[in-house]
């Protein structure tokens, strides 16, 4: 089975692009859902959650609040990395084994819609890596009017993560998503047409 890595910046698009491959036809395994999925599938992390950082970060009904959480975690960057060394091994366990999944039931291609993935080095293991790529003025425009969020603040999570022109060095193709949403579907066809495995083309609204 083809392994085919997605991953973009904030504000690049990736998740447009997802769903327009999903409408293709094809498989998506999304790394953000499954951030959150493990929370349920393995309840000691949210047991070392609480152990760890604090009872502050639940809410009445013993919630996590992900919001809060992810503030947190935002603004300390230490407690970041001691947060991903609970959840990111499980995170990369469920990842490759609904990939396995997806290979017992024949399937030819699979795409890991994650963020992250030249950072947690899961591009390694994927045959493919696509990157969705955008100007920064556009990026930041589209940040902050999707987020409502202060320029300065845009920035600042903008800069927290790798910037895109740096994530091009360790991918395989670059989707220019910065022109019209037509531009940037024709250019996701021709990358699968590069691949081999086209299905058929559909039209996001």
């Amino acid at each position: 089975m083809l392994k085919v890595g997605l991953t973009g910046g904030i504000g690049s698009g990736k998740s447009t692009v997802s769903k327009y491959i999903k409408e293709l036809g094809f498989e998506i395994i999304d790394a953000d859902i499954i951030s959150r999925e493990v929370l349920v599938i393995y309840p000691e992390i949210l047991e070392n959650i609480r152990k760890q950082f604090g009872e502050e970060f639940f809410d009445e009904n013993s919630q996590l609040d992900r919001r809060k959480f992810g503030n947190y975690l935002f603004r300390n960057k230490s407690k970041l990395a001691e947060y991903e060394k609970i959840i990111l091994p499980l995170i990369k366990r469920e990842i490759f084994n609904r990939m396995e999944q997806l290979e017992r039931r024949s399937e030819k291609v699979c795409f890991l819609d994650a963020a992250t993935l030249i950072e947690k080095g899961i591009y390694k293991q994927m045959d493919k890596n696509i990157l969705i790529w955008v100007e920064r003025d556009i990026q930041i425009k589209r940040v902050a009017n999707r987020d409502n969020m202060a320029l300065d603040d845009v920035n600042e999570r903008i800069n927290s993560q790798m910037s895109l022109d740096k994530k091009r060095e360790y991918v395989d193709f670059v989707v220019n998503n910065s022109k019209e949403i037509e531009e940037t579907k024709k250019e996701v066809n021709n990358i699968l047409k590069e691949l081999g495995i086209i299905k058929r083309e559909v039209h996001l609204s």
